[in-house]
């Protein structure tokens, strides 16, 4: 039996979360904008049409504010991520085979489910717009290289509307579409691998399917071999039911303006173990080694720079914020230095382990449970009534470097002080 695989996406993504809130924004060129306010990451088909590209810095477009109405807005990552949950919920009723591969992405196994692929899809999108209010699009494959593929077709032609499977299409007309689509749109073919395909003539899909695996194999890795033979209806790629663990854990963030003292620099450090430390936990993992590293700004003539960063083993491996914030700060003052200003700084948790094969210290024997108690507490607590309702004192109240959010828009999903309300 042939294998049918589906790719779901949000168009948009965090434009359409914000105007499932806000239907004001709705036919009007909206973007959302990085930390502190910097670059352009997601767009309306509105913002589109006026050329913005993806990750152009917003000074750029500042103008397009006041000639075409352009709205923009400081990104609401708890409202997106909530969104998100919600819609891969949603989507993993849809079929007994889930992988969740992005935020706004999501495979889904079809293969053997009774009816048509593509009334599955269509389905799909009524039920996330009906219930969510986010637009999706579906692209179908016997592959998951395919189905990538077949979600740019859904999203970039009107006829589709918004659906699209390979396999409704006479293979002449297969021929065709992939012989009008560029190389670079294939599914792990960046732009430098586009450009090598292009030195040995291979411009579109449809010279990339014929490249033959030998000469692939020859001038690539195994991996665009793999890619080739997805283009040819062969499954290479299989489903991860489980998203697996991450092998490192990063939590960085750019400051809202430059910060001198060691002390702004401790409570920044101490928030970032807070957010690393429950992702963390999050997959089940305990870390060996925490780094810290802080930046002073690039780009400033005359300014000194400064980009220090260490590295502190943990005596035993840990999941407990309280010793991941003590082994951090204790690297920060090792690294700081007083008169600079520094721009950035984040840690990152290395040497994961799974928490159920992690081996305890020859000091911290019994304390373990005592800890896990307390983090899964808090945790719980967090997430129940919104993020740092539960915290330490070490993070700070006023944060005056944290970054720039002028633009924020409510956490609707999140937080009870945010919370939407309608007017009858």
């Amino acid at each position: 039996m042939s294998r049918v695989i589906a790719l779901v996406d949000g168009n948009n993504f965090y434009v359409s979360c914000e105007r499932v809130f806000n239907p004001a924004l709705e036919r009007r060129p909206v973007v959302v904008l990085s930390n502190n306010d910097g670059c352009v990451v997601s767009r309306s088909d509105e913002a589109k049409a006026l050329g913005i590209r993806m990750g152009v810095p917003f000074f750029e477009i500042r103008p397009l504010v006041g000639s075409h109405g352009l709205v923009w807005l400081s990104s609401n990552y708890a409202l997106y991520g909530d969104m998100s949950r919600r819609m891969m919920a949603l989507l993993g009723e849809c079929t007994p085979r889930q992988e969740i591969y992005s935020i706004d992405e999501c495979f889904l196994d079809f293969s053997g489910v009774p009816g048509s692929p593509s009334t599955h899809g269509r389905e799909i999108r009524r039920r996330i717009h009906q219930y969510l209010g986010i637009t999706t699009c579906t692209g179908i494959g016997s592959s998951k290289t395919l189905a990538k593929l077949a979600n740019h077709v859904a999203k970039t032609r009107n006829e589709c509307k918004g659906v699209f499977d390979w396999a409704e299409l006479p293979a002449a007309g297969q021929t065709a579409l992939m012989g009008n689509i560029p190389a670079g749109r294939v599914w792990g073919v960046g732009r430098k691998l586009a450009a090598q395909l292009k030195r040995m003539d291979i411009h579109t899909v449809l010279d990339l399917r014929g490249a033959g695996a030998a000469r692939i194999r020859r001038n690539f890795s195994v991996v665009l071999e793999r890619t080739v033979a997805e283009l040819n209806g062969e499954s290479c790629l299989a489903l991860e039911d489980v998203m697996a663990a991450k092998a490192h854990i990063q939590a960085t963030r750019s400051f809202g303006r430059p910060v001198t003292e060691l002390g702004e620099l401790r409570e920044a450090v101490t928030t970032y173990v807070i957010r690393a430390a429950e992702r963390l936990r999050g997959q089940h993992s305990v870390c060996t080694r925490v780094s810290v590293f802080i930046q002073t700004g690039k780009h400033r003539p005359g300014t000194p720079c400064h980009s220090p960063a260490t590295l502190v083993p943990l005596a035993a491996p840990s999941d407990d914020t309280r010793r991941l914030c003590a082994a951090a700060l204790h690297g920060l003052e090792r690294i700081y230095r007083p008169g600079y200003r520094y721009k950035k700084a984040g840690v990152m948790l290395g040497g994961l382990q799974p928490m159920a094969a992690a081996q305890a210290g020859l000091f911290t024997a019994g304390q373990p449970s005592r800890a896990a108690r307390l983090m899964a507490a808090m945790d719980a607590i967090n997430k129940t009534y919104g993020m740092n309702t539960a915290t330490f004192a070490g993070a700070g109240i006023e944060q005056p470097w944290r970054m720039k959010s002028m633009r924020r828009s409510p956490r609707c999903t999140t937080s009870w002080r945010e919370l939407a309300i309608a007017s009858a």
